[in-house]
């Protein structure tokens, strides 16, 4: 433990990440990895037609995929690199050795990828373009491969966080990118990519051809077979990415779709993703069929499935990785697997280089299992607010009753119980502080009165 704790009590830490993270996404798969093929098609077909519509529908996307992607999706990757490096330093380290390539790599296509958007963008109605009109798609197409590319670096970071494959027993860097998720994760995301892209074109496209109503009829239904084509190949590389992953995640998802407060939902929230799927679908077909009969108002509704399909996709990816935040190598508390047994020896706290306290005394107790709190469940909980520790105890287990050697020995085993949650580490006396601790936040929220009440009580307590 060398790096101090970054603790949000109320929000959560947990959900910080989640939220900058899954906008980040949102935007990249939607607006840059599946949009800009799809605005290089557009212009494709206005050179093809030598129809100005086609052109001026292309460019109208592109301005928006251009305001979003340079602004708050540049906002948003920045803000990973910072929730992630104060939350959980240890795990962005250990990725960043492995993958310091990779991101290197990446980063240099992602510079690319910027300029050429300026440039791409910036020089669409100048009097270069108009007279090299095939040069100016060629940057379209150069800007869809390099935008593609960032997707194809990141998510071998994110298969081996699920499974590192021969990675533990081999170490190296081909080992850690060619894990076992790595291609059918990326055989998913891209043609869904592709596909939501159509969905937010679609939107678009009711609110720029509002005046235009045959040609507003002729781009629904070419994009939305833009959708339709790429469907097949979402669907069979879903089913790719699922066959995929380990079996003892799988165990994970009925907690991951619902929650342990709504698993009572399980199957209707199972129909309700499936249901979501047939509506796009059954959209994108009324606009291949009678696409001037689809109001403007109906072609929200995929864009609107979509955000919520990829969002919950994303919930779901990130849950069943549990208890591990790297497969088999770290725990999601940022403490290595490896290293429980040393801490088990001789004690978390001692080796937790900024904690004010380095060893459970009589007289320390309630400060002690603070510290442990920090150490070994901040990253997912707070104490009362989002994901809070009392509350889940109380709703879970109705713990109000419980006294300090049944929570030390639930503790114990906890994740026995739950086996997306890590062990408790460090020796016996840290694990009955943080018991301790757990007491008091329960009878006196501030924790004031338990620090007074419990901190000098003997270990016996």
């Amino acid at each position: 433990m060398d790096f101090p704790v970054f603790h949000l009590d109320f929000f959560g830490n947990r959900l910080l990440i989640a939220v900058i993270a899954t906008l980040h996404v949102l935007i990249n798969h939607m607006l840059a990895v599946g949009a800009i093929p799809l605005v290089a098609f557009l212009e494709w077909l206005g050179l093809r037609s030598g129809d100005q519509r086609w052109d001026d529908l292309a460019r109208r996307i592109l301005f928006v995929c251009f305001i979003v992607t340079t602004s708050l999706g540049a906002l948003t990757g920045v803000g990973i690199w910072l929730s992630t490096s104060l939350v959980n330093p240890a795990a962005i380290g250990s990725l960043i050795r492995v993958f310091f390539w990779a991101w290197f790599f990446e980063w240099t296509v992602f510079v690319t990828e910027v300029v050429l958007i300026l440039i791409y963008f910036l020089s669409w109605r100048t009097a270069w373009a108009r007279r090299h009109r095939r040069a100016h798609l060629g940057l379209g197409v150069l800007l869809a491969v390099f935008s593609w590319l960032t997707m194809a670096v990141i998510v071998a970071i994110l298969g081996f966080q699920m499974d590192t494959g021969v990675w533990t027993v081999q170490p190296g860097f081909w080992t850690a990118v060619l894990n076992p998720l790595y291609l059918p994760q990326l055989a998913f995301r891209t043609p869904f990519a592709l596909v939501t892209a159509g969905l937010f074109a679609l939107m678009l496209t009711g609110l720029f051809t509002r005046g235009d109503r045959e040609f507003r009829g002729t781009a629904v239904r070419t994009i939305s077979i833009w959708s339709l084509v790429f469907t097949p190949a979402m669907l069979l590389g879903a089913w790719s990415y699922w066959q995929a992953i380990p079996e003892r995640m799988l165990a994970n998802l009925p907690t991951a779709l619902t929650t342990l407060t709504f698993t009572d939902f399980l199957e209707p929230l199972r129909l309700a993703i499936l249901a979501s799927v047939v509506a796009v679908i059954a959209v994108c077909a009324w606009g291949v069929a009678a696409p001037r009969r689809l109001p403007a108002l109906v072609l929200v509704v995929p864009f609107l499935l979509a955000v919520w399909q990829l969002s919950y996709f994303e919930r779901v990816r990130e849950f069943i990785r549990k208890p591990d935040v790297v497969a088999e190598y770290m725990y999601s508390n940022g403490l290595r697997a490896s290293d429980y047994p040393l801490y088990r020896e001789q004690g978390l706290l001692t080796l937790a280089t900024y904690s004010p306290v380095g060893e459970v005394t009589e007289f320390n107790r309630h400060e002690a299992g603070r510290e442990m709190f920090r150490l070994a469940c901040s990253r997912c909980h707070t104490t009362h607010g989002v994901n809070g520790v009392v509350e889940k105890l109380a709703t879970m287990y109705g713990w109000q009753d419980w006294d300090h050697a049944t929570i030390d020995t639930y503790l114990q085993s906890m994740h026995n119980a739950r086996p997306f949650m890590p062990p408790v580490p460090g020796n016996d006396a840290e694990r009955g502080a943080l018991a301790t601790y757990l007491i008091d936040l329960r009878d006196d929220p501030a924790g004031l009165a338990g620090a007074q009440s419990h901190g000098a009580m003997p270990a016996s307590h």
